[in-house]
């Protein structure tokens, strides 16, 4: 225990006296946090838009005039077992002129077309909306081939290339996001890395004394690993206070984009897991260095 202190201490007192290695250390790591952490939020925003998109990309099934209401509820009970289908929505006949009739309020020639006819022109229709665009095909294929006694026409091979698209994108944003953070994992890794092997260096004289006085491995080993968590600590600390400001500058500018989304609320109610996240990465990925630089160039 006494051992333990004593490292933890001379990493403390050797972070201290090379401050200003330190401090750029911990400024360019801090940087690089706060590129993850961007990340991190810019994903709460793109996840807005990907699930206000998704929402908004479904099929249509028309039903003929003559479909009977228990027809059209066998439909309905026979698609929502998809595992697929997330939600259905029945427009019936009188509900979709009634739409359509609102929607044409202004223009009269519409209006005294629809007075003029002795029957509703407009079809019963069914929206679904499942949680991927492969599932639309067979779906569709489904409808077609089982329900053709009811059903006049599926509107998915009018969609499918805009949902095809919308899904694609969506995925593109996600990959994309990953792979970012691979790459930022690794930058930060090497910042570490070259922090500590100049560490090492600029403290070889001091290491060669306590190799001589019969210092232990660990014992010289030790305080460069706590110098590594301490620039980890200080830059998730700092990142996570300029991110708190960021995030409520911004709060305002995204709520208009975005009205589902507010960026400091959500900084706001889930400030324990960014602070810990910032925190892991940093103090993780310096050890993480530290430890392969140490190996690399501490012969002990």
């Amino acid at each position: 225990m006494v051992t333990l202190v004593r490292i933890i201490h001379t990493g403390v007192v050797s972070f201290g006296r090379n401050i200003w290695l330190s401090s750029a250390t911990t400024a360019v790591l801090s940087l690089s946090l706060s590129v993850a952490m961007g990340i991190l939020l810019f994903s709460v925003v793109v996840q807005g838009v990907v699930t206000e998109l998704e929402s908004k990309v479904d099929i249509s099934v028309y039903f003929r005039a003559d479909a009977s209401d228990e027809k059209i509820a066998e439909v309905r009970d026979d698609v929502e077992r998809f595992p697929e289908v997330v939600e259905t929505r029945y427009t019936s006949r009188d509900e979709a002129l009634n739409s359509f009739r609102e929607r044409h309020a202004d223009n009269e020639v519409i209006q005294q077309a629809l007075s003029e006819l002795d029957e509703n022109p407009l079809e019963a229709s069914l929206a679904i909306r499942a949680v991927d665009a492969s599932a639309y095909a067979a779906i569709a294929s489904f409808l077609e081939g089982r329900f053709s006694d009811v059903v006049s026409k599926v509107n998915y091979r009018e969609n499918s290339t805009i949902i095809g698209r919308i899904f694609s994108v969506t995925n593109a944003i996600r990959s994309g996001g990953l792979i970012l953070g691979i790459a930022l994992f690794l930058v930060a890794g090497l910042i570490a890395f070259n922090t500590i092997r100049l560490a090492i260096f600029s403290s070889r004289e001091e290491i060669a004394v306590m190799r001589l006085v019969g210092a232990s491995n660990w014992f010289i080993r030790g305080p460069f690993v706590v110098e590594g968590a301490l620039n980890g600590i200080i830059a998730a600390v700092v990142t996570f206070a300029l991110f708190f400001g960021i995030a409520l500058l911004v709060r305002e500018p995204v709520a208009r984009f975005l009205p589902g989304v507010d960026l400091f609320l959500y900084y706001r109610a889930h400030w324990a897991e960014l602070l810990g996240f910032s925190a892991i990465l940093g103090v993780a990925t310096s050890i993480a260095s530290s430890a392969v630089a140490i190996r690399r160039y501490l012969r002990t």
